[in-house]
């Protein structure tokens, strides 16, 4: 039986290659200037500080930018609330939601019951979600189902077997 995996991934190292690329544009950019303006990563936890909320959209500008051009999909972003930090300055801190919960995993089944071909079935194993099906044309319908769906988690498809 032919069957793939839908994942919710994020390669590290791109995302960790763009915050460097964000963190080296801010420190030669003139509107930055003695905005004493950082991005700091702690694995997927990234936080973004800065004087006022204005820069603070412009930071989260910067590194969105840097995010895209490394092939780092935005709708794994989730941004805290802006918060008062010392000295005068602004933090906000976004993270990256990694792997389908549980509900996003039931939604996914839901939506491939509905709209899949016949004798397509998925089952929802961790934190990824295993589809089979009798024919591979079937399964290559269920992929442009779930592109074409909006679910706000970015999705791969992987591990495609014959």
């Amino acid at each position: 039986m032919p069957s793939f995996d839908v994942v919710s991934e994020v390669d590290r190292q791109e995302v960790r290659n763009a915050v460097d690329q964000a963190q080296r544009e801010i420190s030669t950019r003139f509107d930055f200037k003695n905005t004493d303006s950082s991005i700091e990563q702690n694995d997927l936890v990234i936080t973004l500080r800065t004087v006022s909320e204005d820069r603070l959209n412009a930071l989260k500008v910067v590194l969105e930018e840097k995010l895209v051009k490394r092939g780092v999909s935005l709708k794994g972003l989730d941004y805290g609330k802006v918060e008062e930090a010392t000295h005068n300055t602004v933090r906000q801190v976004v993270t990256i939601k990694v792997g389908i919960g549980s509900d996003k995993a039931r939604e996914i089944n839901k939506m491939i019951k509905e709209k899949g071909p016949k004798g397509v079935s998925s089952q929802t194993q961790g934190d990824t979600v295993r589809v089979t099906g009798k024919k591979r044309d079937d399964l290559q319908a269920v992929i442009a189902v779930l592109k074409g769906a909006d679910l706000g988690i970015p999705l791969q498809f992987n591990n495609f077997r014959d």
